[in-house]
């Protein structure tokens, strides 16, 4: 009998272990995709000129961010010493669970694949450079894109990832941030504002006088599939986060993960569609669109502890924010084609400063050291590899180039070509 017993608990520990990291992995993809609707939705939001440039940007730094991070930034984030600031340096991301560890039991039994682990937090790592590529568009060289992507992927994520999820000082003073508000989304404004501040502005987005000129979209059916296919791929990153969903305290919790996510979407876009209407008379899709994310991103940092109702309210808030956010950016003449600095950054500083609104465990300090940690150390790093890449091979294409448009000046063909105009 007792033998019987045991094979059963056996048993029984394998499927769970099976079922978590299939979950694990099935997150993983959505999030993956989530590299699509990045490249559709920015592709929809930049003129017919530059769309082939920032589809190659997309998918090249999906492609670096997964071989930077196995190489080394996996290591950084995971395997440095609890508590502290300095990370270690390593390569490659370790063994794979052995099935005498899982089969150990007990609190420190790994209860899903090392694999399926890394595979999860690489997509994030793609995400957060996601972010850059849209506030730069139209005017930066792809090559220097690039290399920045190669740092930001290997060593400055990393990094504040180790502060926060990888055990770091962060950590133990509190800082709460479920699936990433601030790890993920401020991180990648953090790095898209310096490389702005950089770069300057598009020829013709500001007057002489103060002016503001609109520089509209080419394809907003794309940048509303882009919409839609990251709000599907949402579920995963705020749903995976919960990282387990074999018992019933964890399906319970992955369920209301889903649903206030979804809530918070949805509440974004209706704010974001009646602030734009009482401003500007109209109402503005691209709004919409940013306020469905907005949404998203307001409720990542903690999309368990709410109702189904306050999530919607946190959403609406980042959604009506976001709509006052891109407004002042462009009076301070920070020009951002895809609105990704307000959607991620500003918006992901209030999620992170929402979570104690809802969750009795989170303080301000904690959330506002997290805020300032994160935000500080990225936008410092950030804005000294920006100027190294400057000073070594320059980041902004000629005003020629930028003219007829950066598809032919970086990669010698058009996305429409017989559709494409300069003006």
């Amino acid at each position: 009998m007792e033998e019987l017993l045991n094979s059963t608990a056996a048993d029984l520990t394998q499927l769970k272990y099976a079922l978590d990291t299939f979950y694990f992995l099935i997150c993983g993809a959505l999030v993956m995709w989530m590299a699509a609707g990045f490249a559709m939705l920015e592709a929809g939001l930049v003129r017919a000129k530059n769309t082939t440039e920032i589809l190659t940007k997309n998918i090249a730094l999906y492609a670096i961010a997964c071989t930077m991070y196995l190489l080394c930034g996996y290591y950084i984030m995971y395997s440095s010493d609890a508590g502290g600031i300095l990370p270690n340096l390593g390569v490659l991301i370790g063994e794979e669970n052995s099935v005498d560890a899982v089969l150990a039991g007990g609190d420190d039994a790994p209860y899903y694949s090392s694999r399926s682990d890394f595979f999860f937090q690489v997509v994030f790592v793609a995400t957060a450079m996601s972010i850059v590529s849209g506030a730069v568009a139209e005017r930066m060289k792809l090559w220097a894109f690039l290399a920045f992507a190669v740092v930001m992927t290997g060593f400055i994520y990393p990094v504040e990832g180790y502060w926060t999820w990888g055990g770091g000082f962060l950590s133990e003073a509190g800082f709460s941030d479920f699936a990433g508000s601030g790890i993920v989304h401020m991180a990648g404004a953090a790095a898209a504002l310096a490389g702005v501040l950089v770069l300057g502005a598009r020829k013709g987005k500001y007057g002489k006088n103060g002016e503001v000129f609109a520089i509209p979209g080419a394809n907003l059916p794309l940048a509303t599939l882009g919409t839609f296919i990251l709000w599907m791929g949402w579920f995963g990153f705020n749903g995976g986060s919960q990282l387990k969903v074999s018992n019933i305290e964890d399906a319970n919790a992955v369920a209301e993960v889903f649903l206030n996510t979804n809530a918070a979407a949805a509440g974004g876009v209706i704010a974001a569609l009646l602030v734009a209407r009482l401003l500007f008379k109209k109402a503005d899709l691209t709004m919409a669109l940013n306020g469905a994310l907005a949404g998203l991103v307001a409720i990542t940092a903690d999309p368990l502890s709410p109702s189904a109702l306050a999530s919607t309210l946190v959403g609406a808030a980042g959604g009506a924010l976001v709509v006052v956010s891109i407004i002042g950016l462009d009076k301070l003449k920070i020009d951002d084609p895809v609105g990704a600095i307000s959607v991620h950054g500003v918006v992901g500083i209030w999620g992170l400063l929402a979570v104690p609104l809802n969750n009795a465990d989170a303080t301000y300090s904690a959330q506002l050291l997290g805020i300032v940690s994160i935000f500080g150390w990225v936008f410092a790093a950030s804005l000294v590899v920006w100027f190294t890449l400057k000073a070594i091979m320059g980041i902004r294409v000629s005003e020629e180039e930028e003219y007829s448009g950066v598809d032919l000046a970086e990669c010698g063909m058009e996305a429409y070509p017989e559709f494409t105009s300069v003006k």
